[in-house]
């Protein structure tokens, strides 16, 4: 999928509600700086101090548009970032500039690092030959998850369910809570109607079927070592070969290789964005004619 084009899965009112929320967040009443600065028409310069993939332009746009400045961008999305490197310049009123200034760059930082882990982790998975589905999961920040799995989709992984809402997931404790296995695949099979997946978190063979004699559209085998892994998933294709597998809990991407296979279909790895570290972004205002290059920062 072209990275550029993501932007279109952005809706308008949406994306402007959630930028508003974080400035009215950031500055809930006086902001005493622009004081400092004044209102004059000013310019700064974006820069790149880390290695990685520029992901969040839209919402770095969506700032700066309720902010009434210009942004104008060097790279497109989904670019490799090579320090030190201007990515764009924006364009505005000095106070406006610096009001959206620390926003923007969360934004963008947070944003593109998990764009960054998304595509590493790709790029492993198929460096061994495997073609299935690099995923993240619902592991994401309250409030700032469409910024984290459009971030996904940028570096190149699915974003799995957007929402509790995109795919039935049957966990252990919805197992207990209905009693069975079967019960609770039945009751998921009636929700989810035609259209929506029902998808089983199963921690042993005997569950996996279970699960997918009774409906499953996808078992997700949790946490098992990779030494295991292959041979149930294997066991589950040969009885269900229309069965999804996915493979999910603890892998990094140094263990990623080890979970791939012919039988997995998905890698989840909630790592993608409970623990990608930020690119260093920066935003420097300049006079016309004089824009100094940052220094990198130091890895």
């Amino acid at each position: 999928m072209d990275p550029e084009g993501l932007h279109l899965l952005l809706p308008p009112t949406t994306l402007a509600a959630l930028v508003n929320s974080w400035l009215q967040e950031d500055c809930p009443g006086l902001n005493f700086a622009s004081l400092v600065t004044g209102s004059a028409p000013s310019q700064a310069a974006l820069w790149a101090k880390s290695s990685g993939v520029l992901a969040g332009r839209p919402f770095f746009d969506a700032v700066f548009t309720q902010l009434n400045c210009q942004v104008s961008w060097f790279l497109p999305e989904g670019s490799k970032l090579v320090p030190v490197v201007k990515v764009a310049e924006v364009r505005g009123p000095a106070h406006h500039l610096l009001l959206g200034e620390r926003v923007a760059l969360n934004t963008l930082a947070r944003c593109s690092g998990i764009a960054s882990a998304a595509a590493s982790a790709v790029e492993v998975a198929r460096s061994t030959g495997w073609t299935g589905h690099v995923a993240g999961t619902r592991k994401t920040t309250p409030g700032f998850r469409l910024v984290e799995k459009y971030a996904l989709l940028v570096g190149g992984a699915a974003c799995h369910r957007y929402d509790l809402g995109g795919l039935v997931m049957v966990k252990d404790n919805h197992v207990v809570a209905a009693g069975s296995m079967e019960k609770a695949v039945l009751r998921a099979r009636q929700a989810a109607d035609f259209s929506l997946k029902v998808e089983v978190e199963c921690s042993s063979l005997k569950e996996a079927v279970q699960a997918a004699g009774a409906g499953a559209d996808v078992v997700m085998l949790d946490n098992f070592k990779p030494e295991e892994l292959h041979p149930v998933a294997a066991a589950l294709k040969a009885k269900f070969p229309n069965v999804a597998v996915e493979a999910s809990g603890g892998v990094t991407l140094d263990n990623l290789p080890q979970f791939c296979g012919a039988h997995i279909d998905v890698i989840s790895l909630g790592m993608l964005t409970q623990a990608a570290p930020a690119l260093d972004f920066s935003l420097k205002l300049f006079a016309e004619g004089n824009t100094p290059v940052p220094h990198a920062r130091l890895s």
